[in-house]
């Protein structure tokens, strides 16, 4: 089977959200194991530790990022990896933050 290609832009996703039930985050595309969202909390960032590697890369925005044991700025531009299961948030962030959240990897890994 042929791969598809996909050209995103952030207002793919911000049109959509927040969801019809609040939802902060939208999937844009999913292809062989490889998932991408559009990101854009509001007021707090409540995730849980997923269950796949992520690399966030930030649109817009900017405050500090939790990755369960600092905390660090960021800002657009910037790029950051979570290892599955590990807790991790936006704090202190702008209102206009907007992140690309790209999962990978099989659940667990």
């Amino acid at each position: 089977m042929a791969s598809r290609t996909a050209h995103l832009t952030p207002e793919d996703g911000l049109v959509r959200l927040p969801g019809p039930g609040g939802e902060r985050f939208v999937s844009l595309f999913e292809q062989a194991g490889l998932e991408v969202e559009l990101y854009a909390p509001r007021g707090n960032d409540p995730q849980q530790p997923h269950d796949r590697d992520e690399l966030y890369v930030v649109i817009r925005g900017s405050g500090m990022f939790f990755d369960g044991v600092t905390r660090r700025e960021f800002g657009p531009g910037h790029l950051l990896f979570v290892p599955a299961g590990v807790e991790h948030r936006f704090e202190e962030f702008t209102d206009d933050l907007a992140v690309w959240v790209v999962f990978f990897g099989s659940a667990g890994s």
